[in-house]
């Protein structure tokens, strides 16, 4: 078992989801080599279990950081009015938030629970999933799946290219 590529795995698997399969491949190609099946396996667990725990810790967490955030908000807008000082307040149609409307709109809720964590990274596509989809139950089990399932397939990719 090799515990730098699981922990590589894991650690790429929380936060850098898109692109944690071959960032944890490449590396130990060397030693994988000798027995291809065991590492795109733990390649495929770690990484999995990493996007997993994160996603779990910030899904559940997302209301209690968005009311965070939005009382910091409030507080420096509060303190700036007090010293006299120009508030200038963030911009709320940005690109970004538009083209997640824009996703949410089209593609719906298996749009957004799939391309959020993916190209958004773990963390805030859990958070921006939670926000728009939260209230629904089948929210998370559908991010989990799809996260699973785009893991087997890059998994899939790296044991056709090596195999």
């Amino acid at each position: 078992m090799n515990w730098g590529l699981l922990f590589t795995g894991f650690g790429l698997g929380t936060f850098k989801f898109l692109f944690a399969q071959w960032l944890t491949y490449t590396p130990f190609h060397e030693y994988i080599n000798e027995n291809v099946e065991i590492g795109v396996l733990q390649i495929f667990i770690s990484v999995t279990i990493g996007a997993w725990f994160s996603m779990t810790i910030f899904y559940f967490l997302s209301e209690l950081l968005m009311i965070r955030a939005h009382k910091k908000r409030k507080k420096a807008r509060q303190d700036a009015i007090d010293k006299g000082i120009p508030f200038k307040e963030k911009k709320k149609f940005t690109k970004m938030n538009k083209f997640i409307v824009w996703v949410k709109r089209k593609i719906g809720i298996y749009g957004v629970t799939f391309l959020a964590p993916l190209f958004l990274s773990i963390p805030i596509g859990s958070i921006v999933c939670a926000k728009f989809y939260g209230k629904k139950r089948r929210t998370f089990p559908l991010m989990m799946i799809f996260t699973a399932s785009y893991s087997a397939l890059i998994c899939l990719w790296i044991y056709s290219t090596i195999a």
